[in-house]
């Protein structure tokens, strides 16, 4: 927003206060003040950098509540627009049948969890989702797909898909799973905007969640997606049994990439009877907020997205999770294989807390002006009311 900005280490917490407060309530602010600038943690916020330390990070957590939200919605004001959140859509396009055994996952064909496997969706479709996804306020529309990675006709019928979202004025995200640079390419050709791979968790809780592969593949299809242009959307996943250790670490993992993810969902874990992670314990819902908070003061130029779990959360819930610096949800259709809270509270919800949807404004691409008047309805025919929790947000997203 500015190009000159102050640090928030220079702002004192009794500025938002006024000089009208009371001389009691204007000593224990100064208190406090004191208490955070001892804090090294708090000397660099606002700043966007990629040399954060674990002990950093860590004390951010540890921080007061109302702390911790003070400063991180003073940080958000610095980046973004206040009251305002981007809203996106998801949609399944190919469902279940994934060999990968994500604990948390109700696509993955080990787990007998109920869903039923979906073909590849037909080209046709996925316009028509997109463009009733469009009318109900979305601005950008996230295509999912239960696979470890795309085959090379896969992806093809997918590039024909971003071309007919981004010909309806609209962002396009995918996740596809494992690319490699050349697939990369291939999306970006097509005018995809942005890729979606979560880390989910610490690189050492990884294993413990995951065995088909490792927390290095994911690292490597982000490096494949930014250097083949692609905006990135990778966040974790909150409640699979990680430390609050854990959760500084994935945070920190993120804030040191070489360029901060623009896109960070936060989810909750939706615990999918079925899965190995069906009785876990549930999240604090204050430890829940703190790490949207502490996502906000790592990254503070990206994007927050209020992600998974938000139908098991009260509107109170989700106004500190807005307050904490969150200013993305997904709004509408299903999020991958579990629920999402329908359009209408949505809309509810917003217009109570004074929070507008953001506009968007595409890059041009040459490529979605091709999309118009072009037959793609050669694809797989299928339906999909629920998708995939792979990598989209959802459950691992």
């Amino acid at each position: 927003m500015n190009a000159t900005r102050t640090p928030v280490a220079d702002i004192p917490l009794a500025a938002a206060q006024g000089s009208a407060a009371p001389a009691a309530s204007r000593t224990a602010t100064a208190a406090s003040t004191a208490a955070c600038a001892s804090t090294p943690a708090l000397t660099r916020l606002g700043e966007v950098r990629h040399d954060w330390t674990t002990a950093e990070v860590e004390a951010l957590f540890a921080l007061p509540f109302s702390d911790l939200l003070f400063q991180a919605q003073q940080v958000h004001r610095l980046h973004h627009a206040p009251n305002t959140v981007q809203m996106s859509t998801l949609l399944s396009i190919k469902t279940g049948a994934c060999p990968e055994d994500c604990a948390y996952c109700p696509q993955s064909v080990r787990w007998s969890t109920g869903l039923e496997r979906e073909q590849l969706l037909a080209v046709t479709e996925v316009r028509e989702r997109a463009a009733a996804a469009k009318a109900a306020g979305a601005t950008r529309f996230c295509m999912g797909a239960a696979w470890r990675s795309p085959k090379p006709r896969d992806l093809e019928l997918v590039a024909a898909m971003i071309r007919e979202v981004r010909a309806l004025g609209m962002e396009s995200c995918a996740t596809l799973g494992m690319l490699t640079p050349p697939q990369a390419q291939q999306l970006k050709d097509a005018g995809l905007d942005y890729y979606n791979h979560n880390i989910d968790t610490s690189p050492e809780f990884y294993d413990k969640i995951i065995t088909t592969r490792d927390f290095q593949d994911r690292l490597d299809t982000l490096e494949a997606v930014r250097d083949a242009g692609l905006k990135t959307c990778c966040g974790g996943i909150v409640g699979m049994g990680e430390t609050v250790r854990d959760r500084a670490r994935m945070l920190q993992t993120l804030a040191n990439l070489p360029q901060h993810p623009e896109s960070v969902p936060i989810n909750q874990l939706v615990a999918v009877p079925g899965t190995p992670l069906a009785d876990a314990a549930k999240v604090d819902p204050f430890d829940f907020v703190r790490t949207i908070a502490v996502a906000r003061l790592t990254m503070p130029a990206s994007t927050v997205r209020l992600s998974a779990g938000r139908e098991q959360m009260s509107d109170e819930l989700q106004a500190l999770a807005f307050l904490a610096g969150a200013n993305s949800i997904f709004y509408g259709e299903k999020l991958l294989t579990t629920g999402n809270p329908d359009v209408e509270r949505d809309r509810a919800l917003l217009q109570r807390l004074g929070i507008n949807g953001q506009d968007v404004v595409l890059e041009h691409d040459d490529t979605a002006d091709e999309a118009c008047g072009h037959d793609h309805g050669h694809g797989h025919n299928g339906h999909a009311s629920a998708g995939h929790g792979h990598d989209a947000g959802a459950a691992r997203a």
